[in-house]
């Protein structure tokens, strides 16, 4: 036998079991005990992941037992609209579940042409192009556009989806303080100084999704003029929200026509899936062409498309929505305040409630809502989810809402906060 049989021979099992690449080491890390997600697990808290198993707009089955909806960005109430479900069901039936192909090629269909011309004139601009989801957007937009001796200007607090198209970008990036103006011209000057070479671009979410504050849009369009600067606004949470008509957060300060390219998504107003951006038509065309994200993914299937039309035409038709939407975000603010909650700075129908630093509080102070019927959504300071280490409970709310809703979402809260001791040091 020659020695390396006779070897093998003899080693234990495990020797010569293969090993396992290193890295994966870190998702044994992730799920050990101890560790964050494993230990909240364990304690039965676990909010995430959570499967609803129907869905009627303001009210969802969980666990088998209705709760009142108010966690979800359906703010016009349309999800579950049985017309918005017919538009899509036809949809299906002309073109089928989906394109199978990318918008360059054998993916783009006469109502993916139709939209973007409709988001248009509904955004005042000259052109738009789709993208397969609002996440995507940012990222191809951002990609796109942004070159290697260019310098991104970002705020803070901006979306996930943001901060990767900063990532992808070859571009340098500099973030700035939260909606801190100053902060962002002492940037622009310094760069001026360091870099009178670099093309910029300051980019913000129009309405900042765990706050529900509103950019400071007059402001940002002066200091980009003055600095020879794009703006770029995301308005995933604003287009159908915000501004006359729902038209977003440039609309809102009537300064639609200063900024060079807004972003959104269809997943939230709009009920389905898929994002957009808008601006002049040349800068469109280099997107539509350049964006990767664009060019190497299906485009949005046809029922997501007529989805989005179904519910722009009743956002333009029923204009009811809108005001009950500002009624119900005014009388929930005023509410919470009045308990004794802390809602930050609010503007929009995002509206935080804050919990603390103690991230077993939130994840209780969830479990309790749940328990009364009302589905919110915790986040908590993890993955910076949630700046200054706080953790909120972050209400939203729909045009469908009825009194009857949000007195009863009021109360739970109110009874939850109580046994939390919470009410009147909700900034703790």
């Amino acid at each position: 036998m020659l020695r390396s049989q006779e070897a093998a021979s003899i080693m234990p099992d495990e020797a010569l079991a293969p090993r396992e690449p290193s890295i994966f080491s870190k998702t044994h890390a992730f799920m050990a005990p101890g560790a964050f997600v494993p230990d909240v697990i364990a304690s039965g808290l676990y909010p995430y992941f959570r499967a609803i198993e129907r869905n009627e707009g303001t009210r969802a089955i969980v666990d088998s037992r209705e709760v009142i909806m108010a966690g979800s960005n359906n703010y016009l109430g349309l999800a579950s609209d049985p017309r918005v479900k017919e538009a899509a069901e036809l949809a299906i039936q002309q073109y089928g579940t989906g394109c199978t192909g990318s918008r360059f090629l054998n993916g783009t269909l006469d109502i993916h042409l139709e939209l973007e011309e409709r988001l248009a004139t509904f955004m005042d601009k000259q052109a738009c192009v789709l993208f397969s989801t609002g996440y995507m957007t940012n990222m191809g937009v951002i990609q796109a556009i942004t070159s290697k001796n260019d310098i991104i200007f970002s705020d803070k607090d901006n979306h996930a989806c943001i901060v990767a198209g900063t990532q992808v970008s070859p571009a340098d990036t500099w973030r700035f303080r939260h909606n801190d103006i100053n902060h962002l011209r002492r940037l622009l000057e310094k760069a001026g100084q360091e870099r009178p070479e670099a093309d910029k671009l300051i980019v913000t979410d129009g309405v900042f999704s765990m706050s529900g504050r509103i950019a400071r849009v007059p402001e940002l369009v002066a200091v980009a003029e003055e600095f020879n600067a794009a703006l770029m606004l995301d308005d995933a949470h604003a287009v159908g929200v915000i501004g006359p008509g729902g038209c977003g957060s440039a609309a809102y300060f009537d300064l639609a026509d200063k900024v060079s390219l807004t972003t959104g998504t269809f997943s939230k107003s709009f009920s389905s899936l898929g994002g957009f951006v808008v601006g002049d038509r040349d800068i469109i065309e280099y997107i539509r062409h350049m964006a990767s994200v664009h060019i190497f993914s299906a485009s949005m299937p046809p029922s997501c498309v007529a989805t989005v039309l179904k519910c722009l035409d009743i956002l333009q038709e029923e204009t009811w929505r809108l005001e009950r939407l500002w009624e119900i975000s005014h009388y929930m603010r005023e509410g919470f305040k009045s308990a004794g909650f802390n809602v930050w700075t609010s503007q929009a129908p995002i509206i935080p409630v804050v919990i603390g630093s103690n991230m077993n509080t939130a994840f209780q102070f969830w479990s309790d809502l749940l328990e009364k019927g009302i589905f919110v959504n915790p986040v908590v300071p993890w993955r910076g989810a949630v700046a200054g280490g706080l953790s909120i409970m972050r209400t939203s709310y729909m045009a469908t809402h009825t009194d009857e809703d949000l007195d009863h979402i009021l109360e739970a809260f109110r009874h939850v906060g109580r046994h939390h001791g919470l009410l009147g040091n909700g900034a703790m």
